[in-house]
């Protein structure tokens, strides 16, 4: 166990981890030429094109330092606030981190964040200036905003360029010197922490696991502590580039294992794995819950397709935990999907994965947050309302609470200003506001999570040129004053498109909301009326007007009153057609209200 490093590799988004990682692995020669390609460890073509990482990824290679050879396990994870669980798990089976900030952009929002999380867990961290080849590059004086977030020397500092291959060997070096080797018991029962999982459709879910006592051999009869099921082990190996087969995982490491499960449910992450016959007393401490940022339905197109998305749902869900789903149903789109999600880029991330994945063409509805609603009747317990449509009546109403977040944003001083008056538009309360340096500020907001789910994180980079950063932790519910707009098509409400607002803003976004949806909607052979309601209320009224046949075609010359007839005819079928009509409602529809800056 002595020689053996297990580390992780956090850091903002965009500050060069997975070019850091390929050039680890070309050092180590763990790759051959062939192999070798950008972004290696992205297997996902989302994360090729969009080129972010979007899930963590293990990796095995071996160091040989002074003669004698160490085994690496590199787990590279994302650096988007959107993917944070992907992070804290990847922390959980390491023992060191190396924390990247690039020299010409310093310190960003995501790199405390990630920082703390591996200063809870008690990680050593080994700091790495990267880019300092950037003609735009200030290493000495981010070198200074290093020492003094994590508190080391300056000589602790690596500095490196994961381009141009400089600094990688004292990388190495210092991975083996100040990352300690882990702990455990290799004689003790087997204990080890699920990380990952993923599903194979030939062999069934292989997991990814990290064994903190004893050790996992060929064949044994093994054990899952929070589903209590017992499978042999298939076979269990090494993550090389690709899965390396042996007869045993010792303590220490990490690892992959096949046991032929089929079914998704079987298996969950954070879970720890003992053996069968002598189960270890104390299992892994996991990681937290998941804690769903943003709610929104997902509905499949096709109605008969509910079953094939529910499987499709379960696999997505094996190799993202942090997916979060509940059947629901609704009078509009039918049976679907309420589905929890920790940020907007990972609702649309899941939403592609599902259509290139598993050839999932589904409708989402507008993503909102989870309410705490309380009725005169019972005014301490709390209804959790996750759907505008489980509000209580407002005339049974006592108080809506809304979650709460605190904001931290890393912005350059110049942009202060912009940045703050967003932050005022969306409902935030300034809290504190720090110098870092000379030309780049902190600022603490407490907002309400409603109002960064649209467009906040576009609209910051925005107005501050793409130099703001953000991060943001839940700091609890508050009162405040809410009231549900519902969406009327032809007379009906449209349960899927109604939703919860503040109060002032709600005549605002409401009429926006109609004349949006007056662009999408294509006309009929009737008017269509599109209104926007709170209770009986009516607050905004856009229409889509007919499509007019000449019906007077045929009556030329003559008498007006012969046309005047034959238009009162026609205005009477229209009526009629209106009352039975039913207005489809096109796939843009439902997101309309994403998209009402644009």
């Amino acid at each position: 166990m002595k020689n053996i490093r297990n580390f992780c590799i956090i850091a903002h988004i965009d500050h060069g981890k997975s070019t850091l990682a390929d050039r680890l692995l070309d050092f180590t020669k763990s790759v051959t030429e062939r192999e070798r390609k950008e972004q290696l460890l992205d297997t996902m073509d989302l994360e090729r094109e969009r080129g972010i990482t979007i899930k963590s990824h293990a990796i095995q290679m071996v160091y040989n330092y002074k003669g004698e050879d160490f085994v690496f396990n590199l787990i590279d994870t994302p650096g988007h606030v959107d993917f944070s669980y992907e992070v804290s798990r990847s922390i959980a089976a390491c023992e060191g981190a190396l924390l990247i900030v690039d020299a010409a952009q310093s310190i960003q929002a995501q790199t405390i964040s990630n920082l703390y999380l591996a200063l809870e867990n008690d990680l050593e961290i080994i700091p790495v200036l990267n880019k300092v080849d950037l003609l735009s590059a200030s290493p000495d004086e981010v070198t200074d905003d290093i020492v003094d977030l994590i508190g080391c020397h300056r000589e602790d500092v690596i500095r490196a360029s994961a381009k141009n291959g400089t600094g990688i060997e004292e990388i190495l070096n210092a991975i083996v010197e100040r990352i300690p080797p882990p702990k455990g018991d290799p004689d003790a029962p087997l204990r080890a922490l699920v990380f990952d999982s993923v599903y194979n459709p030939f062999r069934g879910i292989e997991t990814y696991f990290r064994v903190f006592d004893g050790s996992i051999k060929k064949g044994q009869q093994i054990k899952f502590v929070a589903t209590g099921k017992n499978y042999s082990a298939d076979e269990v190996g090494t993550l090389k580039l690709v899965q390396f087969p042996k007869k045993e995982i010792k303590a220490g490491d990490v690892g992959y294992l096949i046991t032929g499960i089929k079914n998704a449910k079987e298996v969950k992450v954070g879970d720890t794995i003992t053996d069968a016959e002598n189960p270890t007393k104390n299992t892994v401490a996991g990681f937290e819950e998941v804690k769903p940022m943003v709610f929104a339905g997902i509905y499949p197109v096709e109605t008969d397709e509910y079953e094939e998305l529910r499987s499709a749902m379960e696999k997505l869900q094996l190799n993202d935990a942090s997916l979060v789903f509940a059947p629901e149903s609704s009078a509009a789109l039918g049976f679907g999907f309420r589905c929890g999600f920790l940020g907007m880029l990972h609702l649309e991330i899941i939403q592609e994965r599902l259509e290139r994945e598993f050839d999932m063409v589904v409708i989402t509805t507008v993503p909102n947050v989870s309410y705490n609603a309380f009725t005169l009747k019972d005014r301490d317990t709390a209804i959790i309302v996750s759907n505008p449509t489980d509000l209580p009546e407002p005339s049974y109403l006592d108080r809506v609470e809304e979650p709460f977040i605190k904001a931290s944003i890393i912005t350059k001083s110049g942009y202060v200003g912009p940045v703050m008056s967003l932050c005022i538009e969306k409902r935030g309360q300034i809290t504190n506001q720090t110098y870092l340096t000379q030309d780049r500020v902190e600022l603490s907001f407490d907002m309400p999570l409603a109002e960064i789910v649209f467009d906040f994180y576009d609209r910051l980079k925005t107005v501050s040129k793409g130099y703001a950063s953000f991060d943001y932790s839940p700091i609890g519910m508050r009162k405040s004053k809410l009231v549900k707009v519902d969406l009327l098509l032809n007379g009906n409400s449209v349960d899927a498109l109604s939703a919860l607002l503040h109060a002032d803003n709600a005549y605002d976004i409401g009429k926006r909301i109609c004349e949006k949806l007056k662009e999408l909607i294509p006309r009929q052979q009737f008017d269509i009326p599109i209104q926007a309601a709170i209770g009986a209320k009516i607050i905004a009224r856009e229409t889509v007007k007919a499509l007019r046949k000449d019906v007077t075609a045929k009556c030329y010359g003559g008498d007006i009153s012969r046309k005047r007839k034959l238009l009162e005819k026609q205005k009477k079928g229209k009526k009629r057609m209106r009352q039975v009509g039913n207005v489809e409602i096109p796939q843009e529809a439902f997101m309309a209200v994403l998209k009402l800056n644009d």
